[in-house]
């Protein structure tokens, strides 16, 4: 894929920290799994402050994603063929 501005992503938090992020994956969804700093998901490297909490929701994922000069948003993609590989991490 390669350029995540270029999916049809819903943002769900706005100029949040990475604490504040992973919260919120924690508190609201069930699922979901901590990585490290330069995870690749949807062929892009994330950023962040470990852990990196990504929320997967039936086929939906949530994750932080830094903008450079506009903050962290929480991003919420449907895509099942992500959603799977990141279940199958233990």
């Amino acid at each position: 894929m390669g350029c995540i501005e270029s999916l049809p992503y819903e943002v769900l938090l706005r100029g949040s920290s990475f604490k504040e992020g992973r919260d919120y994956i924690r508190k609201n969804f069930s699922e979901h799994r901590d990585v490290q700093p330069g995870f690749k998901i949807f062929d892009t490297h994330i950023i962040g402050v470990p852990p990196i909490s990504i929320g997967l929701d039936d086929d939906y994922v949530i994750f932080p994603y830094t903008k450079p000069c506009y903050g962290t948003f929480l991003l919420r993609i449907q895509d099942p063929t992500e959603a799977a590989r990141i279940r199958a991490l233990k």
